[in-house]
């Protein structure tokens, strides 16, 4: 299973293709392919935004679904999927938390 994964030329921020083709802030979100068809599909579909100057470093990520939740199977690709890992209290991971807790 794969999704594809990039950051978003307008901030920085690590995005994901979801449903629709559509760039989305939370590795949930996104569509995991789950056979060579749908993995090529979203490869195109991340290479033409790429060429459209919407997002760059476009990859296809390894991934596996636990617990309902997709987890990618490498650690690079966790620590991008949480947000920086400087301090819990910016990034995604704070941006959770705060929904969390409300």
């Amino acid at each position: 299973m794969k999704i594809v994964a990039a950051n978003r030329l307008t901030d920085g921020e690590t995005v994901w293709l979801g449903a629709g083709d559509r760039w989305v802030d939370t590795i949930d979100a996104a569509h995991v392919a789950k056979d060579p068809e749908d993995e090529a599909r979203i490869a195109a579909a991340g290479n033409l935004a790429l060429a459209a100057n919407i997002v760059i470093d476009v990859s296809l990520v390894d991934v596996e679904i636990v617990e309902g939740r997709i987890l990618p199977k490498r650690l690079r690709e966790r620590i991008r999927a949480g947000g920086p890992s400087i301090h819990p209290e910016i990034g995604k991971q704070a941006r959770d938390a705060a929904l969390s807790a409300a």
